[in-house]
């Protein structure tokens, strides 16, 4: 399926129903007093957290959504029927935002969570609420009120417990597919990855989803190449795995441009757990040496597996801040 992270959509609550102005007519009943009954209310649109969708492309097919209005009140004091609500699956992680005010509405993150993004008009009443001492034979009622009407932005960032960050062509790809069962694109030219793989590193007690993002340039944080698109999606990782390529001259610069960027974005990413992974160590032209920086260190091969086995044991500790 085509991974869509932004789209745009229409949604319109169901409207109330209208109020009924109606007296009892019964035999041997006279002056039967007023028995109009209240209208139904109009049903709400939500949004529906669900861990089985990863892009919103369902939703740019069809971007228009609208909940059951409410049924008219009748008499013998029936209220209207409420109007059924409309559950909208998305992927978690998904933002939501009003189009025309810009106002943001709230996220949904958790799996079955509903996110009320629409709400349906009251039904009106009728004219036997309006029954009182002074009034007893009111002919008043209201109409039923209009739902709420909304375009929405959505906008997805990756949930994930892992996320492999490096300049394109570091082998991120060919990393996942080491630690997971996914099948990601592999080629040798840059951009390979143009939109968040994922997949699911299993060990005996553990289960981490692994997101494969695509490749940072310098100058994202100002728009350059995918840009915003795609350090939005490294907000919501629980930690933060920098893949170098060790056979490059100067790796450590790599990953220093690499916080730079994501520091200018947003600095609060960089109090995640970070592990600095420096790739490519069978093509490197001499041996790999720890370098001095606060995150956690490993020296791998993803083509032959090298150092593999010793990266998922610290991957298994799970998505936890580390201290300096």
């Amino acid at each position: 399926m085509k991974f869509v992270d932004e789209v745009k959509v229409v949604v319109a609550a169901g409207d109330g129903g209208d109020g009924c102005a109606s007296f009892r007519h019964e035999k041997y009943v006279p002056r039967g007093g007023p028995d109009g009954g209240d209208g139904g209310n109009g049903g709400s649109v939500f949004l529906k957290g669900s861990r089985a969708l990863q892009t919103l492309a369902d939703l740019e097919y069809r971007n228009r959504y609208i909940a059951e209005s409410g049924t008219h009140g009748k008499g013998k004091d029936m209220t209207g029927r409420r109007g059924a609500n409309m559950a909208i699956p998305v992927p978690l992680g998904t933002d939501v935002s009003d189009c025309d005010t810009g106002q943001m509405l709230g996220e949904v993150t958790r799996d079955g969570e509903l996110l009320e993004v629409a709400r349906g008009g009251p039904g009106g009443r009728g004219n036997a609420s309006f029954k009182t001492h002074q009034n007893v034979a009111p002919r008043i009622r209201e109409e039923g009120k209009p739902g709420e009407r909304r375009k929405l932005k959505l906008a997805l960032r990756v949930m994930s417990d892992v996320g492999l960050i490096g300049f394109p062509n570091a082998g991120k790809s060919t990393l996942l597919s080491r630690l997971t069962r996914a099948k990601p694109k592999i080629a040798d030219y840059p951009f390979t990855t143009l939109t968040p793989n994922l997949g699911a590193l299993t060990g005996s007690e553990t289960r981490y989803t692994v997101a494969d993002l695509p490749g940072i340039v310098e100058g994202a944080a100002k728009g350059k190449g995918l840009g915003l698109r795609f350090l939005r999606h490294i907000e919501r990782t629980g930690m933060l795995v920098f893949v170098i390529d060790a056979s490059q001259p100067k790796p450590l610069a790599q990953y220093r441009a690499l916080v730079a960027e994501i520091r200018e974005y947003n600095p609060e990413i960089l109090k995640k757990r970070q592990i600095l992974v420096y790739n490519k160590t069978d093509l490197a032209a001499r041996r790999v040496i720890r370098p001095r920086v606060n995150a956690e260190f490993s020296a791998i091969s993803a083509l032959t597996g090298a150092g593999i086995s010793k990266l998922v044991a610290l991957l298994a500790q799970g998505p936890v801040n580390i201290a300096p």
